[in-house]
């Protein structure tokens, strides 16, 4: 038996930028080639993309962490690294991705598109960019960066237009299989369908439906017993719900209590699923003696009083099944699609720690000041409006920046780097 999961935990790391390369021209009758290292490429992401052809997490059950590719360092002859590959990671339709940490919801694959879940890291400039007329011989490369890592959980909730709920051994698996090509198994004991179970039904030309059996439910589903806590996170996308209850009482169980247990459970589990639109089914009306009838009888005044549409139906022979086939299609179209999840991530305050933290290297007549609190500062400055860099230059001096490069030995007129910011320091 195929294994159903539709719940795991991974971790995704992308690419690390490629370190730009330290690099000169040397060539035959070229007296002063220059410097021409080239960048490091960027660094592969981590894209998830949505596969129709698969229907659970199975293929993440022996396969915890996902890394892409490091982009390449760059060469000499002004030559970029080639950029790092990417990884697809392919998910059915309807995964939710959720940040482990948190279990906010970062995206809802359930629209088609493609998501980029972790970026790579841009990739580190060669020397060719530290030349100037008076440093014709920088000796200088910056490294690439590194790429973004994320702990994910990924949930599975099915997308099925019509879920089949009730109680085990009603006949759910077995309308599926009389309606639809699904092939669920079938047998007469409890819990037989230990994952849910999805068809097409095709109603006639150019009308259809995606129905889901959903394992058995009983009393405490919503509280963790039996398999419902499990599966009912399934239910959650359905449009539509056919509550099946066995008419028959052949467990002596009482239709109109199996019926108010299971509305009582999905209304624990969720209030707005309580209200999803329903259609009653009195499935095993075959087995029902001329005694029972009551049941039907019964069943049905209490559904039709809530305002649910009742069927009287028998799955073993096919009785009935057309007729509930066509009301479910019918009510299908009046209903609006189910809306995808909404992301609710918000990105943690990075640890930038303080000025003090920031690295402070050099290179002859070359200096790089990076560090988390100095990537935090570019970030606030638009580098094109001069009000902006006169508050740039004075977070740099009253942060002591500049106090420690005087330290260190930096001369009026040296190139100071800054990620993608470079300008002379002037006393």
């Amino acid at each position: 038996m195929t294994s159903f999961i539709d719940k795991t935990r991974i971790t995704v790391k992308a690419g690390k930028g490629g370190d730009g390369a330290i690099a000169f021209h040397r060539e035959k009758y070229v007296a002063a080639g220059g410097p021409d290292g080239g960048d490091g490429g960027r660094g592969g992401s981590v894209i998830f993309t949505v596969d129709d052809n698969l229907s659970t997490l199975m293929d993440f059950r022996y396969k915890h962490k996902f890394v892409a590719g490091n982009g390449m360092n760059g060469q000499g002859k002004r030559c970029n690294g080639k950029d790092g590959e990417s990884l697809i990671i392919r998910v059915p339709r309807g995964t939710i991705v959720r940040d482990t940490a948190t279990n906010a919801i970062m995206h809802d694959m359930s629209s088609g598109e493609d998501w980029t879940a972790a970026r790579g890291g841009r990739g580190g400039w060669g020397n060719m960019h530290f030349a100037t007329p008076t440093r014709q011989v920088p000796r200088f490369a910056k490294p690439g960066l590194e790429g973004e890592s994320f702990e994910l959980t990924l949930e599975l909730k099915l997308l099925a237009d019509v879920g089949l709920v009730g109680f085990p051994n009603v006949g759910k698996s077995t309308l599926l299989s009389v309606v639809s090509k699904a092939h669920p198994k079938i047998a007469n004991y409890h819990f037989t369908t230990l994952y849910p179970n999805l068809g097409v039904v095709y109603v006639d030309e150019g009308r259809s439906f995606v129905m889901a059996d959903i394992p058995g439910l009983i009393e405490g589903a919503s509280e963790g017993a039996g398999l419902g806590h499990d599966f009912l996170r399934h239910v959650d996308r359905c449009r539509l719900l056919v509550h099946v209850v066995d008419v028959s009482g052949s467990e002596g169980r009482d239709p109109v209590e199996d019926f108010n247990k299971i509305n009582s459970e999905l209304k624990e589990y969720s209030a707005e699923l309580s209200e999803r639109p329903q259609i009653v089914v009195g499935n095993k009306a075959d087995l029902v003696s001329e005694e029972e009838q009551e049941n039907i009888v019964r069943l049905k005044a209490h559904v039709e009083a809530l305002g649910y549409s009742f069927f009287v139906m028998s799955a073993a022979t096919h009785s009935g099944t057309e007729e509930l086939i066509r009301a479910c299609a019918e009510k299908l179209s009046t209903l609006p699609l189910p809306k995808a999840y909404e992301a609710d991530y918000v990105p943690p305050e990075p640890e930038i720690g303080s000025a003090a933290d920031v690295e402070i290297r050099h290179f002859d007549d070359i200096w790089t000041v990076e560090g988390p609190w100095m990537q935090r500062l570019c970030a606030t400055v638009n580098f094109s409006d001069h009000e902006s860099m006169m508050f740039f230059d004075r977070a740099l001096r009253t942060s002591g920046i500049y106090a420690r490069m005087e330290e260190m030995g930096v001369k009026d007129g040296d190139t100071v780097s800054i990620y993608d910011l470079m300008f002379e320091y002037k006393d």
